[in-house]
């Protein structure tokens, strides 16, 4: 329920990208043992690294451009997320960044990396790559034989089977199953989502984004960001703009993701923008950089802008990861190409080739369970957890750590919602929750104010408990929602609604999840006008849930029919049969008035 001063909670319930600097895991992992066994297939020690909650590929992208700097090792990623949305990002990412360089240039790379992953709207040549991809990503997922022949760093063999339907209903989505510019109006969804937020400061949204730039942003580390870049992402979701603003108009579906509401006592699930709309993807690769000249200031102002700084970063980036596309067209295996020019002197770098990484990515629900698995018990030399996913740190998830092991922890310094008092309190419960799952601080760890730094301890870490985080927590219930409140059971997602003719009481977005549910135009229901009644009155739309059955919309008002903020109607204010449902001959479920 909004309040006067706005839901506060602008972190929302699906992260798109991380509020902290891509890392080396390389460098922050253990050095490599001598005396332990290399890999028997590829005859090269292995990093096994598992990473909670990284959402953009981030960190796994900074490891492999800079693994030339360090002696050859083979990289085994096991990524596990809350959504399945995010996993198709990581995938849609990666097949990005390694196209074939005959295929799509560097600055058109860069370029289209920035707009998939930060913005909301894209120019039409994005979203036709992105399209194209989606439907080639779709065609491969239902087929691991031909995906591994494709795509021989990806596994998605610990996936479910249903996990993997709905993978591939979320790339038809992406695809553009679902026609024309109302199936997934950005525009609007992120306005109402912004009202939601701002509440009675709406009207004073310029300076409420001024105020979480300088007095938040800027004071804890990130002066880069231009206000005029951040006001505008704030008001348009547009973060990072290359070409003139009114080449960006075509919404950016990959930022779409499903809920569970609440609809008359039943749980329903409905499609809408849940993401950040208060600290943007400016962090990520925008405020730190290699080249120090891109950081110096002139008359006290920075002499680049996060933009651009991000921009520079991504292009270096993708330079250096070229050479795993390069490396796949050959074919060539390391090991032999190794023999045959000669054995370099221990400590010298080698090129990367696709088979030097494999990218896993695990069940949504399985950070609890991962321990019973022998295949997981004690295998990870470096755990990373993201700020919104610290609740999954226990015990039975230190187990998966080999004794020596490193644990990263992502602290909330660039997530504006919070004051002071309460990143103080997030740091200490960090701290408490790794001390229960086996972990100490490390000893001569470099003091960061972004991440939290610990070493597994020898003893099992099995033996201590913590009560888990509780959603009433403060300040973890902004951060860390359990699983089942951030993401959608897939149960639930993939079932069609049920029953002939709904209650068609007006939708309310659960307390805990302030978001935005859309409309699209039906099909089989006549119209005189784009969302109009002959009336005047606003008229909801209808959906099929066979178009999409990963993730279907369900109805609700449109915003600004009531007085409870959007997509929730003032029921005083609406005839008791003002509202009539029922299922057309297509099966599309219309709700009209």
């Amino acid at each position: 329920m909004t309040t006067p001063a706005g839901s506060g909670r602008g972190f929302g319930s699906v992260s798109w990208w991380g509020l902290s600097p891509a890392l080396d895991l390389q460098a922050e992992s253990p050095p490599v043992d001598p005396d332990s066994q290399a890999d028997t297939v590829h005859r090269t020690p292995e990093l096994d690294v598992l990473l909670l909650g990284s959402v953009d590929g981030r960190h796994l992208l900074r490891t492999l451009s800079r693994a030339k700097l360090w002696p050859r090792r083979r990289f085994n990623f096991f990524v596990l997320e809350n959504n399945l949305e995010a996993v198709a990002r990581h995938m849609l990412i990666f097949s990005l960044a390694l196209e074939e360089p005959e295929k799509m240039g560097l600055q058109e790379r860069s370029e289209t990396f920035l707009e998939v992953w930060g913005n909301a709207l894209l120019r039409p040549p994005v979203a036709a790559f992105v399209r194209a991809q989606a439907d080639l990503l779709a065609h491969l997922v239902p087929e691991p034989d031909r995906l591994e022949e494709q795509l021989p760093w990806l596994s998605l063999r610990a996936l479910k089977f249903r996990e993997r339907d709905a993978l591939e209903a979320v790339f038809r989505f992406w695809a553009g199953c679902e026609k024309g510019p109302e199936a997934f109006p950005m525009n609007r969804l992120w306005d109402s989502r912004l009202r939601h937020y701002l509440g009675s400061r709406y009207d004073a949204r310029r300076g409420v984004s001024d105020w979480d730039l300088r007095m938040k942003l800027h004071d804890r580390g990130a002066q880069v960001i231009h206000p005029q870049e951040f006001r505008r992402w704030r008001d348009t979701g547009v973060a990072f703009e290359l070409r003139d603003s009114s080449a960006y108009h075509v919404p950016n579906r990959t930022l779409a993701s499903g809920r569970l509401l609440s609809y008359r006592g039943e749980r329903v699930a409905a499609r809408g923008y849940w993401g950040d709309i208060a600290t943007g993807p400016f962090v990520a690769f925008g405020i730190e950089a290699d080249d120090e000249s891109l950081l110096r200031t002139s008359n006290g102002q920075p002499v680049k802008t996060a933009g651009e700084i991000t921009q520079h970063n991504v292009t270096e980036l993708l330079r250096e990861v070229a050479a795993w596309g390069r490396a796949r067209a050959t074919r060539g295996d390391p090991e032999e190409q190794q023999h045959a020019e000669g054995s370099p002197e221990p400590g010298t770098a080698a090129a990367p080739t696709p088979e030097s990484f494999t990218i896993h990515f695990l069940p949504l629900n399985s950070a609890q369970t991962l321990h019973h698995k022998s295949c997981y018990n004690g295998r990870f030399q470096l755990l990373y957890v993201a700020c919104g996913m610290v609740h999954l740190l226990i015990p039975e998830l230190g187990a998966c750590v080999a004794p020596g092991g490193n644990l990263i922890v992502e602290l909330a310094r660039y997530l504006v919602d919070l004051r002071q008092e309460q990143l103080q309190g997030f740091n200490t419960r960090v701290g408490e929750l790794a001390q229960a799952a086996g972990f100490a601080p490390q000893t001569g760890a470099r003091p960061s104010e972004i991440f939290a730094r610990f070493c597994k301890s020898q003893e099992s870490a099995l033996g201590n408990t913590v009560p888990a985080v509780e959603p009433g927590t403060p300040p973890l219930d902004v951060l860390a929602q359990p699983l089942e409140a951030s993401s959608p059971a897939l149960e639930g997602l993939t079932q069609p609604l049920q029953g002939g003719t709904p209650h068609c009481e007006p939708c309310q977005l659960p307390s805990e999840a302030p978001g935005t549910l859309w409309l699209t135009r039906g099909w089989g229901v006549s119209s005189p006008g784009p969302g109009q009644h002959p009336d005047g009155s606003s008229k909801a739309s209808c959906v099929h849930p066979s178009v999409c059955p990963s993730i279907f919309p369900v109805l609700c008002p449109s915003p600004g029919l009531g007085e409870k903020g959007p997509g929730v109607v003032d029921r005083g204010s609406q005839k008791p049969d003002s509202w009539v449902s029922k299922w057309t001959r297509d099966g599309f479920l219309s709700v009209i008035d």
